[in-house]
């Protein structure tokens, strides 16, 4: 069944804002819901977080034709309708359709079709700054099938607020002064952040942390961020450029100046070049409220662990001394990240704590037992991205439910989705399939890792 990762990213914000309301189930192709909600601030403060939410309205009235639009608009009592009608205030309507497109005189003849009585309001018509803003929303059914020939829902709504959609852009890659092969996309960063529960004063880890995209999503809501990679190069902006037509990386280049750009750095802790596999170095106790991470599936950047193939090993006194040793990395397979990852999580994480993170796979073999488990975290939602018809990776969000200790057993992977091939693999196959099917067409395509499309797949954990 197809959801859309936004029923996932409002049940987090409201949990967060701590707004107790029953969420409806997700109608298949409907983009619209329809919540209870306690006040108008409720609304602004879930439009001030959320990404995914294009607008919010207070709904007035709705019916399946005009007819029974005019009818519910009708019955709404005076005492709700004359503090709007009557306050003498600029307005405006707007017609909004979806899945089909409306020509300019058809809206206008809707919007003369309305209860003129019910919506006599007695301020001036604004077009352009208007003080309030009435919309007529049409549903004219499911996308991508065709439109209906008259619309199936009718809406009448006044504008509260808009989403977030315009931070995508305002933190989009191209403007970020420090990037790297995998740097995640700044609105799934951001949709990571409100799944994961991020909010103020927060202290907020990601152990593959690259070129920080996940920090600077996190700080956005005022938390306290840090960071680990194994790659020193890339930390200290040594590693070959990643923009096109770039020689050399510019000497400022660091996660602390991707902050400093937004005016966030007094939130930045840290970025440690470190083994994530290694939690020795760490306090033996919890320590982060969430723990955000895309870990590498060895396409772009290659997953290594500090480690050697020699049993026996001896380190010269000389190398001690001079501390200019730089350890032997290993290959680390992508089912011992994620297990490592979730054990990690289980004793650093404070209880009620969210992990966030990207599981890559391919479609035809995943199961749900390929997802790793730990008796101390608790499945919270599955979502699928589709990167093509092949290949996909699941967001996976998990809640620390039980304290960790020492004699609880460690995380486990039923069945091992990497077990006959590496991703790299399954990718590079997949990559060379697509250019058969297309050779001689003109067309050859391959697979974009970080293409964000429209077909998000969700289990909510709640729902079975």
């Amino acid at each position: 069944m197809y959801f859309t990762l936004f029923f996932q990213e409002l049940k987090s914000i409201l949990n967060v804002l701590r707004i107790d309301v029953d969420v409806p189930k997700h109608d298949v192709g409907n983009p619209f819901m329809v919540l209870h909600l306690p006040s108008i601030e409720s609304v602004k403060n879930i439009a001030s977080r959320a990404i995914l939410i294009r607008s919010v309205y207070e709904l007035w009235a709705h019916g399946t034709t005009y007819a029974e639009l005019n009818a519910a608009l009708q019955q709404l009592p005076d005492t709700f309708t004359e503090p709007h009608v009557k306050c003498q205030e600029s307005y405006r309507f707007h017609v909004t359709s979806f899945n089909k497109s409306i020509p300019n005189k058809e809206k206008i003849k809707k919007i003369e079709s309305l209860a003129s009585d019910v919506l006599d309001f007695q301020g001036k018509v604004d077009l352009k700054n208007a003080k309030h803003s009435y919309h007529i929303v049409e549903h004219y059914g499911p996308f991508p099938q065709p439109p209906t020939e008259e619309p199936v829902d009718i809406y009448f709504a006044k504008w509260i607020a808009d989403g977030q959609r315009e931070k995508i852009n305002e933190f989009h890659l191209q403007k970020r002064h420090f990037i790297a092969n995998t740097s995640m996309d700044a609105g799934l960063s951001m949709i990571m952040a409100n799944i994961g529960k991020v909010e103020k004063n927060m202290l907020v880890f990601d152990p593959f942390v690259g070129s920080g995209s996940l920090l600077v999503a996190a700080a956005i809501h005022g938390a306290y961020v840090l960071g680990t990679d194994i790659d020193y190069l890339l930390l200290h902006a040594k590693a070959r450029p990643s923009r096109c037509n770039e020689k050399k990386r510019a000497a400022d280049e660091s996660i602390r100046s991707n902050l400093r750009q937004y005016g966030l750095d007094h939130l930045y802790i840290d970025a440690l070049v470190a083994d994530s596999s290694r939690s020795n170095m760490w306090r033996n106790n919890t320590l982060f409220d969430a723990i955000i991470t895309d870990p590498p599936y060895g396409i772009r950047e290659g997953a290594k662990k500090v480690g050697t193939q020699t049993v026996d090993v001896t380190i010269d006194e000389d190398l001690k001394t001079s501390g200019n040793h730089y350890p032997q990395r290993l290959d680390y397979h992508l089912s011992d990240i994620f297990k490592d990852l979730l054990n990690f999580s289980a004793k650093y994480l404070h209880k009620n704590g969210r992990l966030v993170y990207w599981f890559p796979v391919s479609i035809q073999t995943y199961t749900e037992d390929n997802i790793p488990t730990h008796p101390c975290l608790q499945m919270v939602h599955n979502c699928e991205q589709k990167l093509n018809t092949r290949l996909s990776r699941r967001l996976i969000t998990m809640e620390k439910v039980k304290d960790f200790s020492d004699g609880i057993q460690e995380a486990e992977v039923r069945v091992d989705h990497f077990q006959e091939a590496t991703f790299r693999e399954m990718y590079f196959n997949d990559s060379n399939l697509q250019k058969e099917k297309t050779v001689g067409t003109g067309k050859e395509r391959t697979a974009g890792i970080d293409k964000l499309t429209n077909n998000v797949e969700c289990l909510d954990v709640d729902d079975t």
